[in-house]
């Protein structure tokens, strides 16, 4: 659809006489796509402009090693440790930081996350309620915060770049550039959602200690408690994790090493540049380690087996990326981005409006947005290309850009009734309540989203203004 709309556009705009003046001196105008050159472009470029869309390749090369970590059963049982063997004050806060953790496993983290914080709650005799409701505001809230590299790095940094390309061509942004920024954050809004859950919600009738202490746990959805093969497991896989990162600084460490880059930098080396295939290769190494000695993995079929699997869940977004590389593409050929971002930054520049208020500004026209299209992916491809250039050529980096975006994408994530996990966790929510509806989930997602919002931009206010890298 925007790709279509843009078809029009440029027609309607091409006879308008919409222009700007580029940095070099050139006046650029709008392009028909109904022109004859603009039909060739969309029939012959389709293919080329898919398969160079920069998120493509790097998103399925990570997910082929995170798909044998998740398979070999690696990563539900890291969380479930994680959780099950905490009780007490501090168990907010780890459940908490466990979903950041879970971010690693993409959306799988609120189907293995959400029946884990029910029953550890339980245990605790605590309310399973609000164990549900903390692993999902914690899963949805804080989903683009995590101390661990994602998917969803190498995602949004590859949408950055494309969009960055248009105004500066030779700039990329790598999966690293928001690193520092995310692994403070996730801290943060863990303890922000427990001082949270544990002042207000914890309070709440029904959400107690006793009130709901005596419910069954969904024994559907209940995990299994850890064995000995699982525990042998976990070290082999913790053993060859450290290991792993162990002979990358080895190999790092030396001046004239290869995988550094001109004169040594680390920031423009082709650690940085290949850190997809790195995380595939790690996390195929740790998942390995953990399925061969649990005995989820018997041979080399099975690792294939897990991978093609990956690749398979990742079917509707390799869909969903072929519509966006021809919007984004039809959106720089056009010049309709360039020309907009030039216009945008014309104008903040007269109003004179300090940095941190025009990010904030942006933010809070993301979080409005997100509300109604729930897809990180599909937002960013729809925004990132006004955006990126626009604040690029006010002096604004697109890594500050790209870190708001997260905070703006991440906090209504939990109180919006459009993702279809909101109704997964509703229906979490009716196995300990049958009257529990869209209004009882809101209302007590509401707080939390109200509070990471504000705790969010704040720390991204002062990080931006102490001038902190945000990243690599």
């Amino acid at each position: 659809m925007l790709a279509l709309a843009v078809i029009v556009l440029s027609a309607a705009l091409s006879t308008t006489g919409f222009a700007a003046r580029n940095s070099s001196g050139r006046l650029l105008h709008v392009r028909s796509l109904l022109s004859s050159d603009g039909v060739a472009m969309m029939v012959g470029g389709a293919v080329r402009n898919y398969a160079s869309f920069p998120p493509l390749a790097t998103v399925i090369v990570v997910l082929l090693g995170i798909s044998v970590a998740d398979r070999s059963g690696l990563i539900t049982a890291l969380l479930q440790r994680m959780v099950l063997q905490v009780s007490g004050p501090s168990l907010t806060f780890v459940l908490s930081l466990t979903a950041m953790v879970g971010h690693v496993a993409g959306d799988a983290a609120y189907v293995t996350l959400i029946p884990i914080g029910a029953m550890a709650f339980q245990a605790a005799g605590r309310s399973p309620l609000l164990g549900c409701v903390v692993a999902f505001v914690s899963v949805s809230a804080g989903y683009d915060a995590s101390p661990l590299l994602t998917s969803t790095d190498v995602l949004l940094s590859g949408i950055t770049t494309a969009a960055a390309n248009t105004v500066d061509p030779g700039l990329v942004v790598s999966p690293l550039s928001n690193y520092f920024f995310g692994l403070a954050s996730s801290l943060l809004i863990a303890a922000t959602i427990t001082v949270v859950v544990e002042t207000v919600l914890a309070r709440s009738p029904g959400l107690g200690h006793d009130e709901t202490a005596g419910l069954k746990t969904d024994a559907a959805h209940a995990p299994n408690e850890p064995n000995n093969r699982e525990t042998r497991g976990l070290w082999a896989s913790a053993a060859v994790a450290l290991g792993f990162v162990v002979a990358l600084i080895l190999v790092v460490l030396p001046s004239g090493s290869p995988l550094r880059g001109p004169g040594g930098s680390l920031t423009q080396s082709p650690l940085i540049t290949g850190i997809a295939l790195v995380l595939g290769v790690f996390f195929t190494a740790v998942g390995l380690a953990y399925g061969l000695t649990t005995g989820t993995f018997t041979c080399a079929r099975d690792v294939v087996a897990a991978m093609s699997d990956g690749v398979r869940s990742l079917a509707p977004t390799l869909v969903l990326f072929f519509a966006i590389s021809q919007f984004l593409a039809y959106f720089t050929w056009t010049n309709i981005g360039e020309i907009v971002a030039i216009r945008g930054a014309e104008t903040l520049t007269r109003l004179g409006a300090h940095e941190w208020l025009v990010l904030v500004g942006v933010a809070a026209v993301i979080t409005v947005m997100n509300l109604f299209i729930t897809s990180g992916s599909a937002l960013w491809s729809l925004v990132a290309p006004v955006v990126v250039p626009m604040l690029l050529l006010t002096g604004i980096p697109a890594e500050a850009t790209q870190a708001v975006y997260r905070v703006a994408d991440s906090a209504t994530n939990c109180i919006t009734p459009m993702s279809p996990y909101f109704a997964m966790a509703l229906r979490h929510l009716q196995t300990y309540r049958k009257t529990a509806g869209i209004g009882t989930l809101v209302s007590l997602t509401l707080p939390v989203a109200g509070a990471v919002w504000i705790v969010w931009i704040l720390f991204f206010i002062l990080w931006h203004l102490l001038g902190i890298p945000f990243g690599l």
